[in-house]
């Protein structure tokens, strides 16, 4: 027996059961969330024919419980939730798929937190999209991810072809929201930085769905001169580098031309033949639109502009201490260095 083809033989199987079981999760998943829906139909059902109040839900709770005391899930609160899911949901026909494939968790925080359905779909889709754990969906609505998605001013139209200038687009934000920093009331200056070096992976989150980190300050020789890049990611679904150039003040159009220089440099020194143009993405204190727009008029590389928008819950007398975007760029210099 060749080891080679044993190993094949190997990694074959245990792909298709880790589908299999993967399927069977999703398969039981959307089918406790059909039960829940059915439970929740049969409540308002005898309230609206029976003119029964809530008082029918304690009762049932026990009685559930009594009945089934192995399972979970039948309390007074969860059967209320199951008949709020109904009423968001209360056509005869299947929910909506992207309601069916998330976990209860995460419909009944779409329902406490959104009340227009539209937009509520549109996090469940990117919550399947994405793989966000609950937390993680708490966390894009608190920071309004639906109205940052797609909103940098950049020139990807006029740079890159369609669709990869529809999914360039998409891909940015604006402005991006570091607020890394997780400190409970009796937090002092240094846990600050303390914390810093365990950003990087909030840091990903927060630059979305298919940025894989090559490198902080990445050194490129060019006619005998030293140049270090910010920050160099490679995106595995737009299939290109992109250069992250981060600025502690406010736009100013001499930006975009150094940005420009780097993304000719890593499209002949980096990039493979079979990688789409180097995007840049420019991250700037602060900026106006207009002023951006008329910066990028005449620039033939891709490149996106956003706002940076720091941790606004600290106290003022400690703002001070937050750390600068040098600070941060030495930080993922030291990590990549491990």
């Amino acid at each position: 027996m060749e080891p080679s083809i044993y190993q094949s033989l190997f990694k074959d199987i245990k792909q298709k059961i880790r589908s299999s079981q993967l399927r069977a999760v999703l398969a039981v998943n959307a089918e406790m969330i059909g039960l829940y829906w059915q439970i929740g139909k049969s409540i308002a059902q005898k309230q609206t024919k029976k003119g029964w109040s809530a008082g029918v839900i304690p009762q049932l709770s026990k009685d559930l419980k009594g009945e089934f005391p192995d399972l979970k899930g039948y309390s007074e609160r969860n059967l209320g939730r199951m008949l709020a899911f109904y009423r968001e949901y209360p056509e005869d026909s299947i929910l909506p798929q992207a309601v069916a494939k998330l976990p209860w968790g995460h419909n009944i925080l779409l329902i406490e937190k959104i009340k227009d359905q539209n937009l509520r779909f549109w996090y469940a889709q990117k919550c399947i999209e994405n793989n966000w754990s609950r937390d993680v969906l708490d966390l894009q609505i608190r920071n309004k991810l639906v109205e940052r998605q797609g909103k940098s001013i950049n020139n990807f139209e006029s740079t890159l072809p369609k669709p990869l200038s529809d999914l360039a687009n998409q891909t940015l934000k604006d402005p991006y929201i570091f607020d890394f920093l997780q400190l409970d009331e009796n937090y002092i200056e240094k846990d600050i930085e303390n914390q810093l070096i365990q950003h990087l992976t909030k840091f990903l989150l927060e630059l979305g769905k298919g940025f894989a980190f090559v490198g902080s300050q990445y050194h490129l020789k060019i006619s005998d001169k030293e140049y270090f890049i910010d920050l160099l990611f490679y995106h595995t679904r737009l299939k290109c580098f992109i250069v992250i150039e981060l600025k502690n003040t406010c736009f100013i159009p001499e930006y975009t031309g150094k940005l420009n220089f780097y993304l000719s440099a890593v499209d002949s020194l980096v990039k493979d033949e079979n990688d789409n143009p180097t995007i840049g993405i420019l991250l700037c204190k602060d900026k106006n639109n207009i002023e951006a727009e008329f910066a990028l008029r005449g620039i033939n590389k891709p490149i996106g502009i956003s706002e940076i928008n720091f941790v606004e819950s600290i106290p003022d007398h400690l703002k001070s201490s937050l750390p600068t975007i040098e600070e941060l760029e030495n930080e993922l210099k030291k990590f990549d260095n491990n």
